[in-house]
């Protein structure tokens, strides 16, 4: 079901002072597909997200997403762009003072003009397509478990309807049977809004489980890209490591 690249990266190089984290890394994503990225702590996952997004400028590189330059448009461009995507960062990153429900609507408030019983309405819609309960609209991050934050981070990111989602490790510190939920939520979501995901992951199950294609980050840049049949016949150290280890194993590959 993937089509046309909607997101491509070229040359990225990306350095923190001494510290290079990418050297002429080069990645496409395709329109339809959940891809999943994966790579060793510190391989530079979520910088390459945060990039492709716009919240870290690399040291040199192009970054496409729409046919559209991220690093060279205007304020009123990006605003406009960033409207296209949503994003879901590690345990939710929501705003500790706003409940639920107003954490949804700040999106709403940013992109649209809207009255309040319109947005009020729309986020208790996506509290429902997230799997929350009506009433955790009214709760504060600090009354929500770990996976309720996750569900509420995504109906967040969900609340412009984006056409690329971007998880950040999105199933990391759920138990199996919260993380396989997980998964089946994403993969529920994709098929019935047919939006793009973005996934930057190190669980072999949701690999497994949601992902089209995989992108491994090692040496700084992108090693491989593929389904999982390609992953397993890869012969590098790490990727052999990763996919035919005693977690591969466990997760029955």
């Amino acid at each position: 079901m993937a089509g046309e690249t909607i997101i491509r990266v070229e040359g990225l190089h990306t350095r923190f002072g001494d510290h290079v984290v990418h050297d002429g890394l080069n990645l496409d994503v395709r329109q339809g597909e959940v891809l999943g990225v994966v790579g060793g702590s510190g391989a530079g996952k979520s910088v390459l997200l945060r990039s492709i997004v716009g919240l870290q400028r690399p040291t040199a590189g192009r970054i496409e997403v729409f046919g559209r330059r991220v690093l060279d448009l205007d304020t009123p461009e990006r605003i406009a762009l960033e409207a296209r995507w949503g994003v879901l960062f590690q345990d939710g990153a929501l705003f500790s003072s706003l409940t639920v429900a107003q954490n949804i609507q700040v999106p709403l408030r940013e992109h649209l003009k809207l009255n309040q019983r319109l947005m009020d309405d729309i986020a208790a819609l996506k509290i429902s397509m997230v799997g929350l309960a009506p009433e955790a609209g009214r709760l504060y991050p600090a009354e929500l478990s770990g996976g309720m934050r996750k569900r509420a981070g995504l109906a967040r990111a969900l609340a412009l309807d984006p056409e690329i989602l971007f998880l950040d490790e999105p199933t990391s510190g759920l138990d199996p049977i919260g993380a396989a939920r997980f998964d089946a939520l994403i993969k529920r979501l994709r098929k019935t809004l047919g939006f793009t995901v973005f996934m930057v992951t190190h669980d072999l199950d949701s690999l497994t489980a949601i992902c089209d294609r995989i992108a491994v980050l090692v040496d700084k840049r992108v090693l491989a890209v593929g389904n999982m049949e390609r992953m397993l016949s890869e012969r590098h150290p790490w990727v052999v490591e990763y996919f035919h280890g005693a977690r591969a194993r466990s997760a029955g590959l």
